[in-house]
C-alpha cells in the first residue's frame, strides 16, 4: 500500500471537557483540526494511539510539538484490509437508548408496582458504571435499600429483579416498535457496507436479547437482522467490563480477536472490547461524553452519514493495518 510522510506541526492548544468533537466531512486525520491523546508524546506515538477531531481547540493545558506521521489515507479506496467482525454495542451506539428509553422503561416498572423509585437523569448515569439491568437495580437497592413490596430471601429478590427486568424490557420494545427511538447517524451505512463486503457482523450487549433482537429487526429492518448474530443478556455469566461477551462473539463467529473492530459508547464497553484483544472506536453517547477513552484506537461523536461521515469500513480497516506510525 502507497504511503505518505507528512510533517505536522502543532501550535499550542489545550483541550477541556466541553470541547466538541468531530471530524471534518471526509475524514482526513491530515486535518489541521487533528488532536491526539496519549500519556506522553513519545516516538511510539502512534503504537496505540487515540486520535479524535476537534473544532474548537480551546485549553487549558498548553501543548506544543512537532512529529511525523506515516500513513496512508482512511478513505474508501485506500484499504485493502478488512475486518473479519465488526462488533457493536447496543445502546448508545446503535440507538442513543439510555435517557429516553430504558431509563423512562424503568421508572414506568418501578410506578406499575408502587415501589416508589425514580431514577432521574443524572442518578442513571451513575447506574451506567454497572452493566446490566438486573444487577444495576440490585446494586441500586442493596446501597439504598430495598422496597417494602421487595422479599426478604435472596432467592426470591433475585426472583423479583427478573420480574422487574422482564417487564421493563417490555415497556421498553414497545418504544422501539413504535420507533420513537431512531438509530444514531451512520450505523445503518456502516453495516451495509460490511454485509456487502462479506465482514461478519454482530451486535454484543448487557441488554437483555429481547430488547436488542428488538432494536435490530425493527430499526435495522428484517433483511438486515437475519445477517446479524446477536449476542446479549445472560448469554455470558459476567458482563462488561468483563471481555466475555466479546470473546464468545470471536469464538462463534469463528474469527481471531485481533481481526475484529468494535464499535462501543462506554468505558466499560472499551475496557471489555480491549480486554477481549480487539480494536476499539468509540462513538460517544449522551451519557458517555465525559468518560475516560484513554485506550480507544479511535473516539468519534457518531459514525455519521454523508455528508457528515466521520468514518467507513476502509477506515476500520486501516486500524487493522496499524499504518500510523511515528
Amino acid at each position: 500500500m502507497a504511503s505518505t510522510t507528512i510533517s505536522l506541526s502543532l501550535p499550542p492548544f489545550s483541550s477541556s471537557s466541553s470541547t466538541n468533537f468531530c471530524t471534518q466531512t471526509k475524514p482526513s486525520i491530515f486535518s489541521h483540526h487533528l488532536l491526539l491523546t496519549r500519556n506522553n508524546l513519545s516516538s511510539s506515538l502512534f503504537t496505540s494511539t487515540t486520535f479524535f477531531y476537534n473544532k474548537t481547540a480551546t485549553t487549558t493545558k498548553q501543548i506544543s510539538t512537532s512529529f511525523r506521521i506515516k500513513c496512508s489515507a482512511a478513505s474508501s479506496s485506500s484499504s485493502s484490509t478488512l475486518p473479519s467482525a465488526l462488533l457493536f454495542d447496543c445502546d448508545g451506539v446503535l440507538v442513543d437508548t439510555e435517557k429516553d428509553g430504558h431509563r423512562i422503561s424503568f421508572n414506568d416498572t418501578f410506578k406499575e408496582k408502587e415501589l416508589g423509585v425514580t431514577w432521574d437523569v443524572d442518578l442513571y448515569g451513575e447506574l451506567l458504571k454497572i452493566g446490566g439491568g438486573k444487577e444495576r437495580m440490585t446494586a441500586y437497592f442493596n446501597k439504598t435499600g430495598w422496597p417494602e413490596k421487595a422479599p426478604k430471601s435472596e432467592e426470591e429478590r433475585k426472583a423479583f429483579i427478573a420480574s422487574l427486568h422482564k417487564r421493563k424490557t417490555e415497556l421498553f420494545m414497545a418504544l422501539i416498535e413504535n420507533r420513537l427511538l431512531p438509530l444514531r447517524p451512520g450505523v445503518a451505512k456502516l453495516i451495509d457496507q460490511a454485509l456487502e463486503k462479506g465482514v461478519k457482523v454482530a451486535v454484543c450487549s448487557t441488554s437483555n436479547e429481547k430488547a436488542v433482537s428488538a432494536v435490530v429487526s425493527c430499526l435495522l429492518g428484517p433483511e438486515r437482522a437475519e445477517k446479524i448474530k446477536i449476542f446479549a443478556g445472560d448469554v455470558v455469566p459476567r458482563k462488561k467490563p468483563d471481555p466475555a461477551i466479546y470473546t464468545l462473539a470471536a469464538n462463534t463467529l469463528g474469527v481471531d480477536p485481533s481481526s475484529c473492530v468494535v464499535v462501543e459508547d462506554s468505558a466499560i464497553g472499551l475496557a471489555a472490547a480491549k480486554a477481549a484483544g480487539m480494536t476499539c472506536i468509540v462513538t460517544k453517547s449522551g451519557y458517555t461524553a465525559d468518560e475516560d477513552f484513554l485506550n480507544a484506537d479511535a473516539i468519534f461523536d457518531c459514525i455519521g452519514d454523508p455528508p457528515e461521515e466521520r468514518f467507513d469500513l476502509a477506515f476500520c480497516g486501516s486500524l487493522l493495518e496499524k499504518q500510523y506510525v511515528s
